[in-house]
Formats: C-alpha cells, structure tokens, sequence
C-alpha cells in the first residue's frame, strides 16, 4: 500500500469510526520531540509561549505503545507536532521498540534538515518502514521568510534529501521515501513544481500535494501576511479531501503529545483539546474517556457550538 492510501485510509471516517464510541485507531502519532529547529511562523508550535525543552521519556513511550498494539494499533507514528530528529537516539530507540513489539508499519515525517545520512542510516537500521520530508519553500529567500531561519537549512535539507535515497538504496532498506508539499497558486507554484522535480521529486517513491492548513486558527494573523489562503482545518491530503465534520482527528487516528497526554486534534500545541493523561490511564482508557465521547458526539451532529472545535476555521 504506498502512502497516499494509508493517508486517504485514515482520514475518511466510515463505518464502525462513525460513532462516539470507538475501536482502537488504525493509527497514532507521538510526539517524541515537541521541540523544532525550524520557527514557521504559521505553525502551531510558535502559539505556545513557552517552547518545551523536554523530549519523550522513554518508559513512557514504551508503556503507551505496548497498550497500543495489544488494543489493536497498527501504525505508529514517531512525531506529533516537533521535529523528531532533534532527538536521534530516543527516535531510534522509539522506532526499533515499535518493531519489537510487531506494529507493522512504523512512519515519520521530518523537514529533512537534521536528517544527514548517519541519521538516516540509524533510522532504517531500526525498522523505519516510512520517512516523509515535507517541502514547502521554492528557494532560499522564500526559505527565510517563511521557515525563520537561516538559508543553510534549505540547502541541508535538500541535500538530505538527495543522500537519504543513496543510503537507503545502497543498504537495501525497505523504508519508503517520500515528500509533500503545500499547494500555492499562480507563480509560486510554478517555482514549487521546478524546484521539486529537480531536486526532490527524483529522490522519492512519490510526492503528492497537501493543502495549506489553517493550524487550529491560531495563526491566521501570521497567514494574512504572507497571503496564504488557508483551506478549513485539516481535511486530509488535497486530491482527497474529507468533509470537516466530523473531523477525521477525532475518530481515525490518535495524537499523543511528548507530555502524554491524547489529544483530539492534530495541530494541538498547547494541549487545548487534552482528552486524556496517558501517564495515568491505558490508551483505551484515554481513547474512549467521557471528555472524547462528548466531543465526537457533537462531530457526529455537526454542531461542533459549545466544544473546543468551535474556534476551528473550519467551523466559524
């Protein structure tokens, strides 16, 4: 199954999902780090106002991913909202502990720039059975503006991009590489599609196109300004789009935040919609507490008024 059927898998919400009460998710992501070497002004992580320092602690992940798979997780994702590889050890030692306790499908997505080839090699030495660069700048300028940080990652990042294919070829891995993108209009796009199919598309299974998602509304001041138009939250990749409500975060696929707690949305950095603390209960737990029941509910009626949704762009 290549990548975007996983995604497209994921987002829709059927059958026995469509209910307050719910199954294990197919899929969770955790948050092995919260912390990010980029400062994207858009993204939900520069709302919070204080930045986390703290990775994932290790006996915690173990616990919450052994719950996991005995409910019936099947992919796990090693990253929620940070950059994953700001911690390479805890994010090998993550990845070979969900292979050795049998999820099948192990999956990351990084903005490349800290993954140089040692990294990558470890990952794949480990089980990674997925890595995802997202791409979202057309040249340095553009890089700066957007990223906040200095041009040097862009090219870093690239070149990562370029070595990773090397080292999981030469080393006969069996990871997927692959790499999305934001979709923008008129010329930016066309600076987007040359810069892709010269240096990104060549060195990756596939790449497809995401939408600009609006981060939970709490940057639109910061989209204005660089006069993106953002689609309503986050309705899965752009060739598949789901409705917003009910809003696939909440029922298909779990987040786990690098303090533990589960969270309905997936662009929650300030732990605005905490449904549980996985520190103190199972993922079931967590997964089904009256606090989520409650909010899926409201999903399901698609009267979202009253709940932590109601501030989402997509519903307002």
């Amino acid at each position: 199954m290549g990548i975007t059927e996983r995604i497209d898998a994921i987002t829709k919400v059927s059958g026995e999902y469509l209910s307050s009460i719910l199954p294990a998710p197919k899929s969770v992501k955790i948050e092995v780090s919260p912390r990010c070497n980029y400062l994207c002004g858009f993204c939900a992580l520069r709302t919070r106002e204080h930045q986390p320092k703290k990775d994932m602690d290790f006996r915690l992940f173990c616990k919450m991913t052994l719950e996991m798979r005995e409910s019936g997780v099947e992919e796990i994702g090693v990253f929620y909202l940070g950059e994953s590889f700001m911690n390479v050890d805890l994010l090998v030692d993550c990845i070979r502990w969900c292979k050795g306790i049998e999820f099948p499908y192990v999956f990351l997505t990084s903005n490349a720039s800290l993954a140089d080839p040692e990294s990558v090699k470890r990952v794949m030495d480990a089980g990674l059975d997925s890595l995802k660069w997202s791409v979202n700048a057309a040249d340095p300028e553009q890089f700066e503006d957007i990223m906040g940080v200095k041009a040097k990652n862009w090219y870093r990042a690239l070149e990562n991009i370029r070595s990773a294919k090397k080292v999981r070829d030469d080393g006969n891995y069996k990871c997927g590489l692959y790499a999305s993108s934001i979709r923008f209009d008129g010329e930016q796009q066309a600076r987007m599609e040359s810069l892709l199919s010269r240096m990104v598309v060549p060195f990756v299974d596939q790449h497809y196109w995401l939408p600009l998602y609006s981060m939970g509304s709490f940057a639109t001041q910061r989209e204005e300004e660089l006069g993106y138009r953002p689609t309503a939250g986050n309705q899965g990749r752009l060739e598949a789009l789901r409705d917003p409500l009910p809003c696939w975060s909440a029922f298909t696929e779990g987040h786990v935040t690098a303090e533990g707690y589960l969270s309905a949305c997936c662009f929650d950095a300030n732990a605005n919609w905490r449904m549980g603390d996985l520190k103190t209960q199972t993922f079931m737990e967590a997964w089904n507490s009256p606090e989520f029941i409650k909010l899926r509910a409201a999903h399901l009626k698609k009267d979202v008024s009253g709940t932590v949704c109601e501030q989402c762009i997509a519903y307002s």
